[in-house]
């Protein structure tokens, strides 16, 4: 079994607010109409993100962006490989999609089938004007031709170092770490 080891933090708590705070403003700078605005994140750590980031929105504007929940794993076409059971989380959209200015919020694009996955489950909840990407960390190395509209950093990876994420809302910590597999 590979075990991992950390090369490198490569934000800080810190840093993932102040990237937050230059995200929600680059929302508000190419965002026609607040009102047609919602942010729906990709469980897991999509969903916190897309929080904070309209409670930033709001904090600026003084309006309120609707925020929603996506579970993808059922439309991830490697869901036999993912596993047995998969663990499912609600998904949650309290506004109708229909005709909404659709911002998607994840944690890090890697191969682009988490995105293609969220929009296959996006759709079934009605067609929205416009579909866009915010992403916190965006690593390359797609397999799909899908790019973030929105990126908090682009890290240059190879494919035995992995990105990972940790948010005080489900890790009780607050840092991007950068992690090296070794087959050792």
């Amino acid at each position: 079994m590979p075990s991992t080891h950390v090369k490198a933090q490569l934000m800080s708590a810190s840093e993932i607010d102040r990237t937050l705070v230059r995200l929600a403003h680059e929302i508000l700078e190419k965002t026609a109409d607040l009102s047609k605005l919602a942010l729906i994140g990709i469980h897991r750590r999509g969903v916190p993100l897309a929080q904070r980031l309209a409670a930033k929105i709001e904090s600026i504007e003084k309006a309120a962006v609707p925020v929603g929940a996506l579970d993808i794993r059922l439309y991830r076409d490697d869901l036999t490989t993912v596993s047995d059971a998969p663990i499912l989380n609600e998904s949650r959209i309290p506004f109708p999609v229909a005709g909404r200015d659709i911002i998607l919020v994840d944690d890090v694009l890697y191969t682009g089938r988490t995105v293609r996955a969220a929009m296959d489950a996006l759709f079934r909840n009605g067609r929205p004007c416009r579909v866009q990407l915010l992403v916190l960390i965006d690593r390359g190395h797609r397999e799909l031709p899908i790019e973030a509209r929105y990126v908090g950093r682009k890290v240059p990876t190879s494919r035995k170092e992995i990105v990972e994420v940790k948010l005080q809302e489900i890790d009780q910590t607050e840092k991007v770490l950068l992690v090296e597999r070794s087959d050792g």
